[in-house]
């Protein structure tokens, strides 16, 4: 019998999965798994579960949200084997799983990881820590995962603006550095995003077109400060129709290798998560360093 270790955030998603449990775990064991439970009672839980767990078990499963999921890839990046991993997205948001077209019925994602077969996706390292689909600072960096979903689903990118907008008193630049490729990119910045998924706070196209997971590279872009009134009705422009090259505010490139450096300590988040305030940083692609479950289909047209 195959062992599976589920690890699981009670409270994702408003605890959506304390109703779907009993069905979960009876689609596992259906499945031929020996199932061991796992939850997570506080941050860093995740993480630490599948750091010192994984090695024992044929499968590694985790349902929660973005934050779930980014703890245990952490953690399983500190080990040498290569479980594959399954993802059952039960937060708010799911950029990731919306990334790995896994459905928002927990029942079905759970149906495609006994019946799925498994992608090989990139790895961020930022600083050596390790990241599965954004690494952001600045003015914007909580606007996306404040904006209401509903609003989100209505109106898309127009979400993203509407609360930018409100957050825009709050905007300061940061004097930054930015190396890559052999290139040097040196300006103010407002804010900067570098990431491995089709969508950040649930707005799909906000990283760019076909994004592939599996490429090696980031989709990095990053906002120039803003001196006047045009330059942010062009950036704002920009941002709704999601085509970056409108506005000399935003500078967009693709990247395995970015280095960065600010005259003070920068807050970033991680997955949605805190990331801590640095001067220099270093981001690395890992590329293929994971594998994740999915459908049969998503792999057969990738």
């Amino acid at each position: 019998m195959k062992r599976m270790l589920f690890i699981y955030n009670p409270r994702a998603g408003r605890g959506r999965i304390r109703a779907e449990l009993a069905d979960i775990l009876d689609i596992f064991a259906a499945g031929g798994y020996e199932i061991t439970i796992a939850p997570t009672r506080k941050n860093g839980d995740a993480e630490k579960i599948a750091a010192e767990r994984e090695s024992d078990f044929d499968m590694v499963v985790c349902c929660g949200g973005d934050g779930t999921l980014d703890e245990t890839v952490r953690g399983m990046m500190q080990n040498e084997g290569r479980t594959p991993l399954g993802y059952i997205p039960a937060g708010s948001t799911n950029d990731f799983g919306g990334s790995l077209a896994l459905p928002k019925d927990m029942l079905k994602s759970a149906q495609i990881i006994v019946d799925g077969t498994d992608k090989a996706v990139d790895v961020g390292l930022f600083n050596k820590e390790a990241f599965i689909y954004v690494a952001a600072f600045g003015a914007f960096t909580e606007v996306s995962y404040s904006t209401d979903q509903d609003m989100k689903n209505a109106i898309g990118h127009s979400a993203y603006i509407l609360e930018g907008i409100k957050s825009m008193g709050k905007i300061r630049p940061y004097h930054m550095k930015i190396e890559h490729d052999g290139t040097v990119i040196e300006d103010n910045f407002i804010y900067g995003m570098v990431t491995n998924s089709i969508s950040v706070g649930g707005i799909k196209g906000i990283t760019g077109e076909n994004v592939d997971l599996a490429d090696g590279v980031f989709e990095v872009n990053l906002v120039r400060e803003v001196t006047n009134g045009i330059e942010f009705q062009q950036l704002l422009g920009a941002l709704a129709i999601g085509k970056y090259d409108y506005s000399d505010r935003i500078v967009s490139f693709s990247s395995g290798h970015i280095r960065i450096e600010s005259d003070e300590a920068v807050a970033w988040t991680l997955d949605g998560e805190d990331g801590g305030k640095h001067k220099k940083i270093e981001i690395l692609n890992q590329n293929r360093a994971i594998d994740i479950r999915v459908a049969r289909d998503l792999l057969s047209t990738k």
